[in-house]
C-alpha cells in the first residue's frame, strides 16, 4: 500500500516500548482520519502495535514485514 501518510516517524534501533509511546504522542496530534507512517526495527514492534490498535482503537490499516529489517505500519486516527 502507498497511501501518502499525513505524517511519518521513524523509530528504527529503538526498543519497545519506545515505538508504541511515539506512535502514542504523534497520533495525539493528528486529526481523525489521518493516517501515521512508523518504520521500526524491533521485532518487538509487531505484537506491541497489535495490542496498542486493541488498546487504543486506532486503525493499522497496512503492516509491512521487514525490508531490509525495517518493519513498517500506516496506522489511521479513528477518533
Amino acid at each position: 500500500m502507498d497511501a501518502e501518510p499525513d505524517k511519518a516517524i521513524d523509530c528504527k534501533g529503538m526498543l519497545c516500548p519506545l515505538p508504541v509511546v511515539k506512535t502514542r504522542k504523534a497520533i495525539k496530534g493528528m486529526e481523525i482520519g489521518q493516517i501515521l507512517e512508523m518504520l521500526a526495527t524491533d521485532p518487538g514492534v509487531v505484537p506491541d502495535m497489535s495490542a496498542w490498535e486493541k488498546q487504543t482503537r486506532h486503525e493499522i490499516v497496512f503492516q509491512e514485514e521487514p525490508e531490509n529489517g525495517v518493519y513498517r505500519f500506516l496506522i489511521k486516527k479513528t477518533h
